[in-house]
């Protein structure tokens, strides 16, 4: 059981001021009877809830694909930099949700958000395994010497070797190499770093899939929706 005002207000209704004001005017109805205490408890699972006539359906999680663009950064509030979090609309804003792992300012491409704690923990935890695929361009020719290195792990720059990584070479040449590079782990700036280890550089980084989920190719860069429960199913099955 839960404090209407609170409900509403979760909901982006308004604040809990605003609403004890909406309450008291008569605009909601709970099970058909208009209330007007706006500290009443009920149940947002089993209760009819009515707002100024249009019902409300409550929700304690909320679960979101976004094709990240460039020059946004991966967090929930930044005093310089646009971060995704104010490319949602409100009414999603309202359930505070949070991006799961992160992408690099320049790197585009799948970013999952939600609200959801535990299914964020075991979807960044190296202990469970998801598989994070990314697409890249580099700047030189990738060869099957690379894919031998990567495949027994890459050492960084700190030191530390980073698990087992599958590189797929779609195209090389000496100008460039196009490449689909699966790791489970997201270090910071890894796949960057990964090549720089190897000489060479990573000229655009795209994610496309995360655990077994590609990215929405409906979805332009800066756009989002919700996963849909079979997505949600398949993320909470890791």
């Amino acid at each position: 059981m839960e404090r209407i005002d609170k409900i509403l207000s979760n909901l982006g209704y308004g604040t809990r001021k605003d609403l004890k004001k909406i309450v008291k005017n008569g605009m909601v109805q709970v099970n058909g009877i208009t209330i007007k205490d706006s500290a009443m408890k009920v149940d947002p699972e089993k209760d009819k809830i009515v707002i100024n006539g249009e019902e409300i359906f409550y929700r304690e999680f909320i679960y979101l694909m976004m094709n990240k663009p460039a020059g946004v950064i991966s967090a929930t509030f930044d005093n310089k930099d646009e971060t995704v979090i104010d490319l949602l609309e409100v009414e999603h804003q309202v359930f505070e949700p949070f991006p799961v792992g992160r992408l690099d300012k320049d790197t585009v491409g799948l970013l999952l958000l939600t609200n959801d704690g535990d299914l964020n923990h075991r979807l960044i935890s190296p202990k469970w395994k998801v598989d994070k695929v990314y697409f890249a361009k580099i700047n030189e020719k990738v060869t099957e010497e690379d894919i031998e290195k990567f495949k027994h792990g890459i050492a960084l720059d700190d030191g530390y070797r980073c698990k087992e990584a599958i590189l797929e070479i779609q195209k090389a040449s000496e100008e460039g190499s196009e490449i689909v590079l699966t790791i489970q782990e997201g270090k910071f700036h890894q796949v960057k770093r990964m090549f720089e280890a190897v000489g060479k550089k990573v000229t655009y980084l795209k994610r496309i899939e995360f655990g077994t989920l590609p990215l929405d190719e409906d979805l332009e860069e800066g756009e989002y929706r919700e996963l849909t429960e079979e997505e949600i199913a398949i993320l909470k099955g890791f």
